[in-house]
C-alpha cells in the first residue's frame, strides 16, 4: 500500500525506527536548518520538531535524506526498481508484429490507466480555512545567515497551462515577503514561468505543502513534456493520487496535502528576491522574480508543515537526484540505445556533471551522445559530460578518472559548445548562458585521429584469478 499522506510517511518512519522527534523549543530561523544539515551529512534519520517557536504547527526534514529514506518514502526494495517498471513499460511495440503482438502489451497500457489522478469531493487539506488567510501561520525557515529572508522550501506549486488547460506541478522555493506575499522563483524555461507568459495577465496559482512522498518526488522530476506529474505520482505508488478542487482558484491540489495555499501571480509584477543559500553551496544573488498573492489558505486539523534544507552537498536533494538518475536512464537509454549507464555526482550539483558509459560501435559516437544529451530536456544545463567504454562502471570514480586522465588528448577529444546553462550557475560569464564541455574518453579509432593501435589494459587471466582464489587461505593473507 501507497504511503496514504505525509503524516501517514511519518508514522511509517517511526514504526522503522527512522524518524527522529525533538522535543525541546527550535527556531525556525537558522536553527532547524542547522540541525538538519548536520543531520543529513550523517546518513539520517527524518526529523520532526514538535515544538516551533513563534508557531503551532510542527515541522517534518529530512524526508528523503539518505538512500534508505528514499526507498522508504518510495516503498522500494532497490533505486533501480521504479526504473525496471518503466522499462517494462515503454519496452512496446512499434509499428511492426501483427495484432496479436500488440494486444499483448494492451494489460501495460491498461496498468497506466489505473494511476490516473482520481477527483473527490471534499479533502482533508480542507478541513480548515484559515481566515483571513496569513502566512504568518506557518513556521516558514530561513536556511542560511546571509538569506534574504524565509523561504518556503518544499512547495508543490499547482498551475494551468492558459492555452491548454494542461496541469503542471512544479517546485519553486518561495520567499516570504509578508503575510499575504511571497517570490515565486520559477526561471524563465520553467513551465510556470511559461504559463505567466502566456496568460498575458492573471495566472490562478495554488500551492500544496506536504503531501505523501511520492506526490512530492513527482514536483521534483525533470518529466518529459506532456507528462501529468500526479499519474507519474500515480506510476511511483502504484495508486492514483486524490485530487479537490480547490477553494477560490480553477486548479486541483492533492486532497491530503497538510497545507494549501491559493492565490495568483500578476504578469509584468516584480519583486526583488534572495539572496539564498541554494543547493549548489553558494547563495544566488538577489534578482527580481514574479509575486505570489495568497487569497485563501485552507490546512488539515493537526497540520504538519514540510521543509527541506539545500546547501552544500550532500543534502536531502542529493538523494533524490539519484532516484531520477536511475528512473530517467530508460528514457535515455530509448533515444540512445548504446547508452549503458550515467551517473550525476553528488558534487556536482546535479547539473554539473554527468558521466556516461555507452556501446561504441563507429567512429564519432561519443559526440554524438554529448550533443544529443545536451538536446534532452534539463540535460541542456550539463556543464561537464565525460563519456566512457561500456566496460567502465561509471559509479567507480576510481575508474572514471583512470579513464579520463589516460585515454584524453585534450585538442582532439575535448568538445566546447555555447548554450543554456542553469540559471543557477554562478560560473557562466553570463545569467543562464555560457559554455559546456564534452570529454570523449572512449577508446579511440583510426577515424577519430588516432592511427596507432589502441593499448589493450593488462588485465589478469580468469584462470589465474580463480586459482589464487581458491589457494587464498594458503597465502596467509589476510
Amino acid at each position: 500500500m501507497a504511503h496514504e499522506d505525509l503524516q501517514a510517511y511519518l508514522l511509517y518512519l517511526e514504526q522503522k525506527g527512522l524518524l527522529h522527534r525533538i522535543k525541546v523549543e527550535v527556531d525556525p530561523i537558522l536553527e532547524i536548518a542547522a540541525i538538519a544539515d548536520r543531520v543529513v551529512k550523517r546518513g539520517g534519520p527524518a526529523l520532526l520538531f514538535e515544538r516551533v517557536k513563534g508557531s503551532s504547527l510542527p515541522v517534518a526534514a529530512n524526508l528523503f535524506g539518505s538512500e534508505e529514506l528514499v526507498k522508504a518514502a518510495l516503498e522500494i526494495a532497490d533505486l533501480e526498481e521504479p526504473a525496471g517498471r518503466l522499462r517494462a513499460l515503454i519496452d512496446l511495440p512499434g509499428t511492426g508484429g501483427g495484432l496479436m503482438e500488440k494486444i499483448k502489451y494492451l494489460p501495460r497500457l491498461a496498468e497506466l490507466g489505473r494511476f490516473l489522478p482520481r477527483r473527490v469531493k471534499s479533502a482533508p487539506c480542507q478541513e480548515i480555512r484559515v481566515d483571513p488567510p496569513s502566512l504568518a501561520e506557518l513556521p516558514v525557515l530561513q536556511l542560511w545567515p546571509e538569506d534574504g529572508g524565509r523561504f518556503i522550501t518544499l512547495p508543490l506549486v499547482f498551475t494551468r497551462d492558459p492555452v491548454t488547460g494542461r496541469r503542471n506541478v512544479g517546485m519553486y522555493r518561495m520567499q516570504v515577503f509578508d503575510e499575504r506575499t511571497t517570490g515565486m522563483h520559477w526561471h524563465r524555461h520553467k513551465d510556470g514561468a511559461e504559463h505567466l507568459r502566456k496568460s498575458g495577465g492573471r495566472l490562478e496559482v495554488a500551492v500544496a505543502l506536504g503531501a505523501d512522498p511520492a506526490v512530492i518526488y513527482a514536483a521534483t522530476a525533470p518529466l518529459p513534456p506532456g507528462i501529468d506529474e500526479m499519474l507519474f505520482a500515480g506510476f511511483l505508488r502504484r495508486q492514483p493520487v486524490e485530487m479537490v478542487p480547490a477553494l477560490t482558484v480553477d486548479i486541483e491540489v492533492p486532497a491530503r496535502a497538510e497545507i494549501i495555499l491559493e492565490g495568483y501571480v500578476e504578469a509584468g509584477e516584480e519583486r526583488l528576491e534572495g539572496p539564498f543559500g541554494d543547493h549548489t553551496g553558494y547563495y544566488s544573488p538577489a534578482d527580481y522574480y514574479p509575486v505570489f498573492h495568497l487569497t485563501c489558505m485552507t490546512m488539515r486539523r493537526r497540520a504538519v508543515y514540510p521543509a527541506t534544507v539545500v546547501g552544500p552537498p550532500p543534502m536531502e536533494d542529493a538523494y533524490l537526484g539519484k532516484v531520477t538518475e536511475r528512473l530517467f536512464l530508460p528514457l535515455i537509454q530509448l533515444q540512445l540505445p548504446e547508452v549503458v549507464d550515467i551517473n550525476f555526482p553528488v558534487e556536482g550539483v546535479f547539473h554539473n556533471c554527468v558521466i556516461v558509459s555507452i556501446r561504441k560501435t563507429y567512429p564519432g559516437q561519443a559526440r554524438r551522445v554529448m550533443h544529443a544529451l545536451w538536446g534532452m530536456g534539463q540535460m541542456m544545463f550539463t556543464r561537464l559530460i565525460i563519456v566512457v567504454d561500456d566496460d567502465v562502471d561509471v559509479h567507480d570514480l576510481s575508474a572514471v578518472r583512470w579513464r579520463v586522465l589516460g585515454n584524453i588528448e585534450p585538442r582532439r577529444d575535448t568538445v566546447i559548445v555555447d548554450g543554456p546553462v542553469d540559471a543557477l550557475d554562478h560560473a557562466s560569464t553570463y545569467t543562464g548562458y555560457g559554455s559546456k564541455m564534452g570529454l570523449d574518453a572512449t577508446r579511440k579509432m583510426p577515424e577519430e585521429g588516432y592511427p596507432r593501435p589502441w593499448p589493450r589494459e593488462a588485465r589478469m587471466s580468469r584462470e589465474i584469478l580463480e586459482l589464487i582464489d581458491r589457494k587464498w587461505h594458503e597465502y596467509g593473507l589476510p
